[in-house]
């Protein structure tokens, strides 16, 4: 005899990169990984330096732990994030005054020319098949001399830990399920591009290239992680980018 479960609706699958459905397991788990909390977090802020007194957006803020030491330092923060529910626990941490607004970096950005000194986007770019329009965005929202400082996986571990490995010249996409880091279906959705394409991408925004960093495992991780501080992996990339300064008008004398 057919039983309720018999007609039973199927489960819908999980939607890709659907952070509002385990915005607090990951922002847990931000909060204190190894690679968030003792690798990326750590070189991005080092790669930033003096940001006292600077007006600062962070693209891809989520919950604001990146945000929350900049202000920390100094910095006149906005923080944008296409995901409420990543944007809600940013509030919860940052307060009411905080400026954070819902935003997606596949859109025009809702800020004037200029309105920023340095943009700060931490492992976000990786989530986008085309980098041309978002790049294009975050320099006209900087000021001449301003900078990018901006993460992703590290195009070679990309190559490396994937199987089967595509051709490492290629841009292309894979989905990594993280289920058992927040404890729930999560399908990730990523695009590895080797770095010359990268690097390519930059200088057609109108970017020079400063700095380029592989970070290794912050001293302060050493008893907390004893076996990946010796181990020392590689694991992300980042950039430090500037853009040009306004040219110098004036006479000179004959």
């Amino acid at each position: 005899m057919p039983t309720a479960e018999d007609h039973a609706l199927p489960t819908p699958p999980a939607r890709v990169n659907d952070y509002d459905s385990f915005a607090e397991s990951y922002a847990t788990l931000n909060e204190s990984s190894l690679g968030n909390a003792y690798i990326e977090r750590p070189a991005m802020l080092s790669l930033a330096g003096d940001v006292a007194g600077r007006r600062i957006l962070d693209a891809g803020c989520g919950a604001g732990p990146l945000f929350a030491a900049l202000r920390e330092r100094g910095a006149h923060v906005t923080g944008l994030d296409s995901s409420t529910g990543m944007l809600e626990l940013a509030r919860r941490r940052l307060g009411a005054d905080a400026d954070l607004r819902v935003a997606d970096l596949g859109d025009p950005l809702p800020f004037a020319d200029g309105a920023f000194d340095m943009v700060v986007s931490s492992l976000v770019l990786h989530y986008l098949e085309d980098w041309g329009p978002t790049l294009a965005e975050m320099r006209r929202v900087l000021r001449p001399g301003g900078r990018l400082i901006t993460s992703v996986q590290h195009p070679f571990v990309d190559y490396v830990i994937q199987d089967p490995r595509p051709n490492y010249f290629e841009t292309t996409d894979y989905t990594d399920d993280w289920g058992q880091l927040v404890g729930q279906p999560a399908p990730m959705r990523f695009w590895r591009r080797p770095l010359q394409a990268m690097t390519d991408a930059f200088t057609a925004a109108g970017f020079r290239l400063a700095v380029i960093s592989e970070p290794q495992v912050d001293p302060s991780a050493r008893d907390l992680y004893p076996d990946e501080f010796l181990r020392n992996r590689m694991s992300y990339m980042l950039f430090a980018l500037e853009v040009p300064p306004a040219p110098t008008t004036g006479s000179t004398a004959c």
